[in-house]
């Protein structure tokens, strides 16, 4: 039987160039004011994947809900 995935590791991370601030800025659906930048793809996803171990671990501590992984839209 395969382990489960960890938590952090169940969210969708969407990245994109953002001409405006010259970075790559990284969201995650489902996970408001988590998310991260940087000037390389591979910045904005080291500094989410943190973002996203930080929002987890506060609400674990303060008891808060932690919000459910949410599946990616492909239009």
């Amino acid at each position: 039987m395969a382990e489960k995935l960890p938590l952090e590791k169940r969210y969708g991370i969407d990245i994109a160039w953002s001409d405006e601030d010259d970075v790559f800025i990284a969201i995650i659906p489902g996970m408001p004011y988590a998310g991260g930048h940087g000037a390389t793809m591979e910045d904005a996803l080291a500094m989410t994947k943190e973002a996203i171990r930080s929002h987890i671990e506060v609400a674990e501590e303060s008891g808060k809900p932690i919000p459910e992984p949410k599946p990616r839209r492909i239009a």
